[in-house]
């Protein structure tokens, strides 16, 4: 499926529909190869920078912000050509969405304070010199804001 009919559509979907799109989306370009607790903790980042709302205030809105995740900088003909990795995006952005309906003290966090993520292999972001929360997989997590 090609990424910007999948944006097309969680344009048209009620917002809880829409925002677990979203999520996949951004969870499939972001950490298709990793764990799913990898996953888990890529997707948990875009739900706390929900959660304060300076990159937005609906999920789309936060992995769509200029420059801060895959969605917005891969090209928008790009297509989603692994179902079995679509569908474990698919469900981690399903858990993380009904885990963050939850009252904070009872949600179970993989990377907790973590706003930030990168790559390092493939980036070296002038923000990655802040306080380490975690390294999952190829990603390390970080406390930024």
């Amino acid at each position: 499926m090609k990424l910007a009919w999948l944006l097309w559509l969680a344009s048209v979907m009620p917002q809880h529909d829409a925002d677990r799109t979203c999520l996949a989306a951004m969870v499939y370009l972001e950490a298709r190869s990793e764990s799913q607790l990898g996953q888990s903790a890529v997707a948990e980042v875009a739900m706390r920078r929900r959660e304060s709302g300076r990159w937005g205030g609906d999920i789309c809105r936060v992995v769509g912000a200029p420059g801060q995740f895959a969605l917005s900088t891969t090209n928008k003909n790009y297509m989603l050509r692994n179902p079995d990795a679509w569908k474990k995006a698919w469900l981690v952005a399903d858990h993380m969405l009904q885990m963050w309906d939850l009252p904070d003290a009872k949600r179970k966090f993989v990377v907790p304070d973590a706003d930030h993520f990168v790559a390092e292999e493939f980036a070296s972001p002038n923000w990655a010199k802040g306080q380490r929360v975690a390294v999952i997989g190829a990603h390390s997590f970080y406390r930024i804001n």
